[in-house]
């Protein structure tokens, strides 16, 4: 299967247009019809209704696959890529909204002593973008976060696993944050099968997403009283701080204007890790010694 074909059949997919494709991928409207007949001819099914333009019932499947193996063949060739290069001087790191860490900023310091002409840039992103960034190159690692039982890894689709390394750099107790004064703010200790009916908030980029609490507790409840698109934790604390809803975080992310009770069923840590792709940059590579010292 040409990966070209592969593109521009994703692209058009994507669009719902053969013209607004073209625009985009800097091809002719023809160009773009010859390849997805060819791509139709190499499959042996149609994959687009051409009017309107979308998705046959083999074109969704294959939708489904075309985006981890263009990615993966991305990170092939990043990869082949930084075995050819020189070494940079810069290092780009991705983090999620709750990777960021005082461990990562004293070993970034100790880098940055290192390597003091290393330009070092942090951006902060979602999971998948992070790890789309790091496979085709853009990022030289990231810091990603998430729920985990104690001692296990993150777990991520395979398809969105580059090769390399993984490093664990902070696990931390996992805290249902409620405004002071609110009725469970003196529990010892709470489980989320006692949470399910509670007011939330829905903050996926700057909380412990609803979705991860109902598949750790196995339900269909956590439904979000309030959803907050962003990534500020300052913002997030002052909604639960003036009883918008309330939000599972790790421990350090508490603000002391709020009160903080462990979650003990199930037993769940607050995981970042760092992953690193083969062979990593020197910068990467020092970064993780660092980390790991």
């Amino acid at each position: 299967m040409d990966p070209h074909l592969l593109r521009t059949f994703v692209a058009v997919a994507r669009e719902g247009s053969f013209s607004a494709a073209a625009q985009e991928l800097g091809y002719t409207q023809s160009a773009v019809s010859q390849q997805i007949a060819a791509l139709e001819a190499d499959l042996g099914v149609p994959l687009l209704t051409r009017r309107p333009v979308a998705p046959t019932e083999a074109g969704t499947r294959l939708l489904e696959h075309a985006g981890p193996l263009l990615l993966r063949l991305a990170a092939v060739r990043t990869e082949l890529t930084r075995l050819a290069a020189a070494p940079s001087a810069r290092l780009a790191i991705g983090l999620t909204p709750l990777a960021a860490t005082d461990r990562l900023a004293a070993a970034l310091a100790r880098l940055r002593a290192d390597l003091p002409q290393l330009l070092v840039t942090l951006e902060t992103l979602p999971t998948p973008r992070a790890l789309a960034g790091l496979a085709t190159g853009d990022l030289d690692l990231v810091l990603l976060d998430g729920i985990a039982a104690p001692t296990d890894p993150l777990h991520l689709p395979e398809a969105d696993q580059t090769p390399g390394s993984v490093l664990m750099v902070a696990e931390e107790p996992l805290l249902l944050a409620l405004p002071n004064g609110h009725p469970l703010a003196g529990r010892r200790e709470l489980g989320l099968p006692e949470l399910v009916d509670a007011r939330w908030i829905d903050a996926p980029e700057a909380a412990v997403p609803l979705t991860a609490l109902r598949a750790a507790a196995h339900t269909d409840g956590f439904r979000p009283h309030l959803r907050y698109q962003g990534t500020d934790p300052h913002t997030l604390t002052a909604l639960i701080a003036a009883g918008h809803g309330l939000a599972v975080l790790p421990r350090r992310a508490v603000a002391p204007r709020l009160t903080g009770v462990p979650i003990g069923r199930p037993r769940l840590l607050h995981r970042t890790e760092l992953r690193l792709p083969h062979p990593g940059t020197p910068a990467g590579r020092r970064l993780v010694e660092l980390l790991s010292d």
